[in-house]
């Protein structure tokens, strides 16, 4: 048995699913969290020895869909017919909710309808007559909390007893022709006089919608046009001080210690052994890993704000806050919602611009969506503040800031050479309400995504780890290596340490070797900088990183670069194309292999562009004179952009071709 979980967008659907399954699938107070439809068996404590799938579709206002998720959910449920619907309806938004209840009843598919936060709904006086509103649509009308899980037992049971039996619509549509357009309106008109009519008499509220409240007044302040974003900043500001210097760190001195104690263990019983296999295991896979784990309280401690903040509401009013700016640019108001989803993670960010439905600004947005530095890049952020900035909170605030900017320039960039004039859009999004957030759901959050991280760590960063350890090893004979600038890895290595002589100062494969790797995934910077460096295996430690440190703008030790040179190679990292996976992303979304080839170039110009720019300044400002490679960075910088220029022309015209063959406009 298969039922689809339908509804409005920010309903409580995924939350619902959730519940039902025991799954721990991302959630959030603010619409557009869920793109794609994701299905798993309920739990038996509720579906009994009957075995039942729930599937968790995107949310949409209506069958006619607008956009990419909508049409997810819009075909699943008139192209796989499951066995049943649940509906979930917000019962503190009747009226609304209840024109996608019309539309969903009408398909012949037994129904159930959810009233979903009926907690809220009595907390505020507000009060539905459920068994009126079951007569009214012909169908089971349970109440619901999903965040709890009560009424879901009953939902399930209404479900079960459904099974075989058809569905009839509350009132005839058979005079009309739904093939014509003024028929379409004919029909809305009915399903809103319909739905008019049953919500008049079975809802009766303490507070109207239409009357201002104290979350009103808060929404006047949080939205403004002057003091939106300096408070947007601070918040951000606050979260990145608490994870990276005030709690995080503490944290991770702990995990460190028992992480060191397991390394010395281990080290202990290869006593005799193989040098080159202790080396492997001890310096190159348990040393690489733990220069990676060390990090995930700093993440981990993000993460969990983070999700404080979108439970509560307040990332929904940063999408608004956010809007007037985006627009500027010729983005689209939903382009917020990928660049704020991606700060967790860059692969549903770029997935989260479906929700756009222009197709140029969509694939603008999933091409930007990754200079938000994401989870991964925060071990890297925190290395480089704890080796060169003394740990300094700064350090994060300006990497996200500047990926907002970079966001913002590209756009324009984007529009610019693509010759596509910026238009009056509008934005409409629904604002949900303030609540108080649940420290449960955001420690299931960050413990979901941590456990990703520990996963990401002992797989693909502990295989590629153990591979830069063979290849710092061996040379193109597979005999040892005399040293590891003869190794495999310096050969392969050595000649993008060309590349980054204009941004790093110093010709170093070792460098060049992490940021390779980096892009299979970005932890991997932090890990190959440990293996490659002697000495560096516990990177995460502040007071062996404190003794590297030398006076002035050098840091003695092994990198042996200046901190304009190491905020350069850091910028270089963050902004500079994303892991493969995240690009599998954008090549799904953008369905262009011109766009995609057109972003990449986007995002290693843009990266490579603020490094140069970074590096040569600082080292000007330090010295009185630019850094080494300057003139064949700058010939770099003018081939990527002449590239870029020509892939986002070739691409856009692309779209103009395909507008001009199907007739649409763009």
């Amino acid at each position: 048995m298969r039922i689809a979980l339908a509804g409005n967008p920010n309903s409580g659907k995924t939350t619902m699913y959730n519940s039902l399954t025991g799954r721990s699938e991302k959630v959030g107070n603010w619409a557009g969290v869920t793109v794609d439809k994701k299905e798993h068996l309920i739990k038996k404590s509720l579906g009994g020895d009957t075995p039942i799938i729930a599937v968790d579709l995107p949310g949409a206002y209506s069958m006619s869909p607008f956009t990419a998720e909508e049409s997810i959910a819009s075909a699943y449920v008139k192209g796989e017919n499951p066995d049943a619907i649940i509906n979930i309806v917000d019962a503190t938004n009747l009226s609304r909710s209840l024109f996608f209840t019309t539309q969903l009843l009408e398909l012949g598919i037994p129904v159930v309808v959810a009233l979903n936060k009926a907690d809220i709904n009595s907390a505020k006086g507000t009060h539905i007559d459920a068994e009126l509103l079951s007569a009214a649509l012909g169908c089971p009308v349970i109440q619901t909390v999903s965040t709890t899980g009560a009424g879901l037992d009953k939902v399930i049971s209404a479900v079960v007893s459904l099974m075989g039996k058809g569905q009839k619509a509350p009132y005839v549509q058979d005079d009309i022709d739904l093939s014509h357009k003024a028929s379409v309106i004919e029909a809305d008109k009915k399903r809103f006089a319909f739905v008019n009519s049953i919500v008049e008499k079975a809802e009766s509220r303490k507070v109207l919608t239409k009357d201002r409240n104290f979350q009103d007044k808060i929404d006047d302040i949080l939205t403004s046009r002057w003091f939106g974003i300096p408070i947007f900043a601070a918040v951000m500001f606050l979260v990145f001080q608490i994870s990276q210097v005030w709690v995080g760190p503490y944290v991770a001195d702990t995990l460190v210690a028992w992480l060191e104690g397991f390394q010395g263990w281990a080290a202990g019983l290869m006593e005799g052994a193989d040098p080159f296999l202790s080396a492997l295991l001890i310096d190159g896979m348990i040393g690489g890993a733990i220069a990676v784990i060390g990090f995930l309280p700093l993440v981990m401690v993000m993460y969990f704000l983070i999700a404080l903040l979108e439970d509560s509401g307040y990332m929904a009013r940063v999408t608004v806050v956010l809007d007037p700016i985006f627009k500027k640019v010729g983005l689209s108001g939903k382009s917020v919602i990928p660049f704020v989803i991606a700060i967790g993670c860059a692969i549903p960010g770029v997935m989260a611009s479906r929700t756009i439905k222009n197709q140029r600004e969509r694939r603008a947005a999933a091409m930007l969506a990754p200079f938000m530095p994401c989870g991964a890049k925060i071990p890297v952020i925190a290395l480089f503040a704890g080796a060169f900035f003394d740990n300094a909170g700064w350090v994060s605030f300006v990497m996200y800031s500047l990926g907002i900017v970079l966001i913002f320039l590209g756009a324009l960039l984007v529009n610019r050479v693509a010759g596509h004039k910026v238009r009056k859009t509008f934005f409409i999004m629904e604002l949900p309400e303030y609540k108080a957030p649940s420290l449960w759901r955001a420690f299931k959050s960050m413990c979901s995504r941590g456990w990703a991280y520990v996963v990401k760590a002992a797989t693909i960063i502990l295989l590629c780890n153990t591979a830069v350890q063979i290849m710092q090893a061996f040379d193109w004979g597979f005999r040892l290596a005399e040293s590891a600038d003869s190794s495999i890895l310096a050969s392969l290595a050595g000649p993008f340490a060309y590349l980054l002589v204009p941004i790093v100062g110093v010709l170093s494969w070792q460098l060049a070797a992490a940021a390779i790797t980096g892009f299979i995934a970005k932890e991997n910077v932090v890990g190959t900088l440990a293996v490659c460096f002697a000495g560096l295996n516990n990177l995460i430690d502040t007071e062996e990183l404190a003794m590297l440190e030398g006076t002035g703008t050098e840091i003695a030790g092994v990198m042996a670069i200046t901190k304009a040179a190491a905020l350069a190679y850091l910028m270089f990292n963050l902004y500079t194309p994303p892991c493969f996976a995240a690009i599998g992303a954008m090549n799904s979304e953008m369905k262009s292999s011109r766009w995609l080839w057109g972003g990449i170039g986007l995002q290693f110009g843009v990266g490579y562009t603020v490094a140069f720019m970074v590096y040569q300044a600082g080292t000007f400002i330090a010295t009185g004179s630019v850094g080494a490679g300057f003139l064949p960075g700058l010939m770099a910088i003018l081939a990527i952009t002449a590239a870029v220029l020509y892939f986002i022309r070739k691409a856009d015209r692309g779209i103009k071709s395909e507008y001009a063959l199907s007739g649409a406009a763009a």
